[in-house]
């Protein structure tokens, strides 16, 4: 039998585009052009990199000691309350049995009157201020003294005008030494940082209650099927891409002037922005499910709401969580960014820190952010690895 030979078709070869040198010359050309360009109008300068060196080095020295702690006096401090009016005083509280103690002549009166303080108690012969502190909780000194070998003095003190009724008369006597405490700056900056998760929580929460009904009104698989439900989603999806067009610190900087300067305004910049980013996630999503069950849920008769209830959610539910925590650790980042516009947070401090060119306390400032945001992002990547 003779041995038959089988030969496989060889498939025609493919022609290969042929980029003539001369194309690819003027493609160098043009490209090299459009970067000498960009050099000269972005104003790049390696050297001054190095020649100015010198400038940077104070900043960067600060940079790398943030004032978190500060050596404060020791001091002794009494309060007692003291109004302009009677009605509605607080009553004055019962003198201590022993420590210090002070007394007043007369715990009403008016600005420019003359009141006797004693006090009684004190460290002997140390120095000591009269401070005021009016009803909305700020502070002015007064009158200096020295106590007395018993730790006792008497200081006639005039009245000064303050915010409202009702107010506080205190002494402070600084003693020898000093004890290391947080700083101001480092308390305020961690007040703030609080704030800001807060505030970032607050606008993800806001967004997530408006995106998630939006979403299964921009999901083109969804809505398309009948002409009303094609433009709803064209309706939705354009609002969402108008709104993620406009950057938050445009938004924060509009709803400071619309509420006040506050973490309100960022609550409502974030918001805003993240139910259209989340919208969008969310819609993308929804499109891209698994249409089976759909058809299977509708071919038994059942009601849109049922579909969606019994077809989509089961497949959503994970990305949904896993896309909300995200936003929340970028809403996080951003708050810091709207602050300095008025969105309240600790942006707001930061910027006034670096406008005082107090280099330190912003350190201080940067350096938190740093630690929560890192943190935030640890403990995001790890419950979108429970939940995904």
């Amino acid at each position: 039998m003779a041995n038959e030979t089988l030969t496989r078709p060889v498939p025609p070869a493919i022609p290969r585009a042929r980029v003539r040198p001369w194309t690819f010359f003027l493609m160098i050309v043009g490209l090299a052009a459009i970067y000498i360009y960009g050099w000269q109008v972005t104003q790049i300068n390696l050297g001054e990199l190095v020649t100015s060196t010198r400038l940077i080095r104070p900043l960067v020295r600060d940079l790398v000691r943030p004032d978190i702690l500060a050596r404060v006096p020791l001091r002794q401090e009494v309060r007692v309350p003291f109004s302009f009016t009677p009605e509605g005083a607080p009553p004055m509280p019962a003198p201590a049995a022993d420590g210090p103690r002070i007394a007043l002549s007369a715990p009403v009166g008016r600005p420019g009157q003359t009141v006797t303080v004693r006090g009684e108690g004190f460290a002997p012969g140390r120095p000591g201020q009269i401070i005021w502190t009016d009803q909305s909780g700020s502070s002015a000194p007064g009158e200096e003294f020295v106590t007395d070998g018993e730790g006792r003095f008497t200081v006639p003190v005039e009245v000064i005008d303050l915010i409202g009724q009702h107010h506080t008369l205190g002494v402070q006597v600084t003693l020898q030494g000093s004890a290391l405490r947080p700083s101001s700056a480092f308390t305020l900056v961690l007040a703030r940082l609080v704030e800001t998760v807060f505030l970032a929580l607050m606008g993800t929460t806001i967004a997530v209650l408006f995106a998630v009904p939006l979403s299964f009104l921009g999901a083109k698989n969804l809505m398309a099927r009948t002409p009303v439900g094609a433009a709803v989603y064209v309706v939705v999806r354009t609002i969402l891409n108008i709104t993620r067009s406009i950057e938050p610190l445009i938004m924060a900087t509009v709803f400071a002037v619309w509420v006040g300067i506050g973490p309100f305004a960022g609550v409502l910049a974030l918001g805003l922005h993240s139910i259209a980013s989340l919208g969008k996630l969310y819609s993308e999503q929804i499109e891209s499910i698994d249409p089976g069950p759909i058809e299977a849920i509708t071919a038994t008769g059942a009601s849109p709401l049922q579909v969606v209830r019994y077809a989509v959610v089961p497949q959503i539910v994970p990305p949904f969580i896993a896309f909300t925590i995200y936003r929340w650790d970028i809403n996080v980042r951003m708050s810091t960014v709207i602050g300095m516009v008025g969105g309240g947070g600790v942006g707001f401090l930061l910027i006034q820190y670096i406008n005082l060119l107090q280099w330190r306390q912003a350190a201080t400032a940067v350096w938190g952010i740093t630690i929560v945001v890192a943190a935030m992002d640890y403990f995001s990547a790890k419950v979108r690895e429970k939940v995904v």
